[in-house]
């Protein structure tokens, strides 16, 4: 059960990012009072009941990111665990009806995963981009972005952080080492020595401690990640919204009070940072409430090659969702050294962007 403020306020971020406009998330928020499991006005009751609404009209899309919404921040009842089940089924639902995106079932070193995935193929292997999500993201947030796979002649993965969703991975310090093992399993069908991560907040520190020993890994984008400091600065961590704290803390197994402990051993060293050589591009928000200022400092410092695009924003940048989407997969195209009309035309969207939300 978590605190209704922080939950409206951290959903609100989710919402948007989702293109869930204010007319749905508004009344859906005005209803609710609390967070009891099952109980009238409770959140992940009241978003599930709009997610079947929506799920009921066909509009399979709205309905998946409107559970997704239902199931935030973690799993912890009955009708969240619900919520995810209908995400992933609506999705499924949608896929099948409308796209190449296919389901990916990998048995790990660690354990089974399922994703989705697009352009995999034996007969014509592909540069790999990989996409994940942070600690309340599961992987249907983010993969309708496989449809632009072929446009972008790339093959691509989405998945989620260990432990989330249908990642049956525990979630630790060693939790970087799926990315390789991830590689490893799909090199038959892609060209893996050629891999690239579009990853989100947590996903993104996975990322890089894995980019740091795979050289396979050609390059990071990345959106709000943790680095060294959050793991190390108690006094930060002691801040950092509670909502957060017992997501970590429901993912590691770990209790709160014993998480500045708990991760401490989780920082990127500054000798593995320096070792990379990789592009690295880091959208940060320079009021993150999450991320202490130090880490992005420390990739500053430390990093050969890294563009930093920073935004007067809170955690994720809600107020400039648009415009970071769009710079991350022109950063993308960039690292990979194409160029072209797909290029030309997210480069024109994006300053529209700017433009707009300026």
């Amino acid at each position: 059960m978590s605190d209704v403020a922080q939950l409206r306020e951290y959903a609100l971020v989710h919402a948007r990012s989702q293109g869930i406009g204010a007319d749905v998330y508004g009344p859906v928020l005005d209803s609710i009072d609390n967070d009891v499991d099952g109980a009238e006005g409770s959140w992940a009751l009241a978003w599930s009941r709009v997610a079947a609404d929506a799920e009921r009209r066909g509009e399979l899309l709205d309905a998946v990111r409107l559970y997704n919404l239902a199931r935030f921040p973690y799993v912890d009842g009955p009708v969240r665990q619900e919520a995810h089940a209908r995400a992933v089924a609506a999705f499924d639902a949608w896929r099948q009806a409308t796209t190449d995106i296919q389901s990916l079932e990998l048995d790990l070193p660690g354990g089974r995963i399922r994703a989705w995935s697009a352009g995999l193929s034996a007969t014509e292997r592909r540069p790999l981009v990989i996409l994940m999500g942070g600690i309340v993201s599961t992987k249907e947030s983010h993969a309708p972005a496989l449809t632009d796979a072929d446009v972008l002649g790339v093959a691509a993965i989405a998945t989620e952080i260990p432990g989330i969703g249908e990642n049956g991975l525990a979630y630790g310090p060693e939790s970087w080492r799926m990315l390789p093992d991830l590689l490893d399993a799909v090199a038959d069908r892609a060209d893996v020595t050629d891999t690239y991560a579009l990853t989100l907040s947590f996903s993104g520190h996975l990322a890089l401690r894995a980019a740091a020993a795979d050289p396979r890994i050609r390059g990071v984008v990345t959106t709000g990640a943790p680095v060294h400091d959050f793991f190390t600065d108690a006094d930060w961590l002691a801040q950092v919204p509670r909502i957060t704290l017992d997501t970590l803390a429901h993912l590691t197994g770990a209790k709160v009070a014993d998480l500045p402990h708990h991760l401490r051993g989780w920082a990127i060293t500054d000798e593995l940072l320096a070792g990379l050589g990789i592009p690295v591009a880091y959208a940060a928000s320079l009021r993150d409430e999450i991320i202490p200022p130090g880490d992005v400092a420390r990739l500053r410092r430390l990093l050969r090659r890294l563009e930093v695009l920073e935004k007067d924003d809170v955690h994720g940048s809600p107020r400039h969702v648009d415009e970071v989407r769009l710079w991350t997969v022109l950063t993308l195209l960039r690292f990979r050294g194409v160029t072209g009309p797909v290029v030309d035309g997210l480069t024109a969207a994006l300053e529209a962007a700017r433009t707009k939300e300026h």
